[in-house]
């Protein structure tokens, strides 16, 4: 992780600049807002990556913004609230805080807090975004990021080519491709009639990924048509 940004959001300029020291000695970049409306316009302006924000403050209250907030931010959030009634904290948590706490606080503990909250967001966006460029289908997993491909958990080595056409059939399961739109997507060149390249690379990758060649469980002819892979 880099220097994560972190935006203090509270009417108490003293609460504000503590925060800011504490999370300043552990390399953390500081926006500092003094309520809502004011934190809104720096979200619109800058990446943030966690927020802790207060409740009670002028203008736009935390809870108003924590909720304008997740309609379109996922970032972590922290509130901070002289209230320490389990209600409160209820509500802090279910119209979309991560954590709650209560005012007066030990800036150590809330620095924890942060490095909690960050772990856990960075963490789950690896995982999305590596779920993003992944195909699975049955025993088959294709990595687009990696140009990897696995098969009952061993890793297939595959030609470029190989597995261009591969990543082609599978991000359009059901869809049949004809030999001549495998070449000129995968080939960037126009076809020629006579080639059989496609069929090559069709028969070399079924050696590589199917069980059976013969017997294909991914790679499908559809005779007079072209190939597909069916999800």
């Amino acid at each position: 992780m880099g220097k994560e940004r972190i935006l203090i959001v509270d009417d108490e300029k003293e609460i504000r600049d503590l925060i800011e020291i504490y999370l300043k000695n552990e390399g953390y970049s500081i926006f500092q807002a003094e309520n809502g409306e004011d934190a809104l316009k720096i979200l619109t302006q800058h990446e943030i990556d966690l927020i802790i924000l207060d409740v009670m403050m002028p203008k736009v209250d935390g809870i108003e913004a924590c909720i304008r907030i997740r309609n379109e931010k996922m970032m972590p959030i922290i509130m901070l609230s002289a209230k320490n009634q389990d209600i409160d904290k209820i509500t802090g948590l279910s119209i979309g805080a991560d954590d709650y706490m209560t005012k007066p606080f030990n800036p150590l503990e809330l620095v924890a807090r942060v490095k909690s909250q960050l772990r856990r967001y960075f963490k789950l966006n690896q995982q999305v975004e590596r779920k993003a460029n992944e195909i699975e289908i049955d025993e088959l997993l294709i990595r687009a990021d990696t140009y990897q491909v696995f098969v009952r958990g061993e890793e297939v080595k595959l030609t470029p080519r190989e597995f261009a056409i591969l990543e082609l059939l599978a991000k359009h399961p059901g869809r049949v491709f004809s030999i001549e739109q495998i070449y000129e997507k995968v080939w960037n060149d126009l076809f020629f009639q006579s080639d059989n390249t496609v069929m090559v690379h069709i028969r070399k990758l079924r050696e590589k990924i199917e069980e059976n060649p013969s017997k294909p469980r991914y790679i499908k002819t559809v005779w007079g048509v072209g190939y597909k892979i069916e999800n």
